[in-house]
């Protein structure tokens, strides 16, 4: 009984070592991931900066980025938001030095929600690098982004 109880010890210190470790493996993958993501995460000093100052210029549209730009207002909670997120990820490898891909957490910056009228989520802002932005709402096919890309801010028709 004794030794039953001890090899069932050593066989449960062992599951336990090797759970973690790989867990450990998990957290490291996954920190690994956000670092190399493309996708950039704006607050509002951050959209000002890279997108627009809405406080400075009002009145007028004046787009800050050298590239067109998606902005895609989300919540960590919002369904739809996270169905649309993988295929930014996956656009933003695709077009990259193309466009500048972009996520407003809206109940992180309810400001810069209020700002923009965002009353239902994802909304989606696409930013041609000249003219006026157009947005949209709801969850998208990675091919209706494709064509907003190609033909609204790449211009390719």
């Amino acid at each position: 009984m004794k030794k039953l109880l001890l090899l069932l010890l050593a066989v449960f210190s062992l599951g336990a070592a090797c759970t973690n470790a790989s867990n450990k493996s998990n957290e490291t993958s996954e920190v690994a991931a956000k670092k190399q993501s493309k996708v950039i995460r704006l607050n509002k000093e951050g959209f000002k900066a890279k997108v627009y100052d809405y406080e400075k210029n009002a009145k007028e549209w004046i787009y800050e980025g050298d590239k067109p730009a998606i902005v895609d207002f989300y919540a960590t909670w919002c369904g739809p938001c996270k169905r649309v997120a993988p295929i930014l990820e996956e656009l933003a490898e695709e077009y990259d030095g193309k466009i500048v891909i972009y996520k407003v957490d809206t109940d992180r910056e309810p400001e810069l929600a209020k700002a923009f009228g965002i009353t239902s989520i994802p909304t989606l802002l696409f930013i041609p690098k000249a003219g006026e932005p157009q947005a949209t709402q709801g969850a998208l096919p990675k091919e209706a982004f494709k064509k907003a890309i190609e033909e609204f801010l790449l211009g390719n028709k």
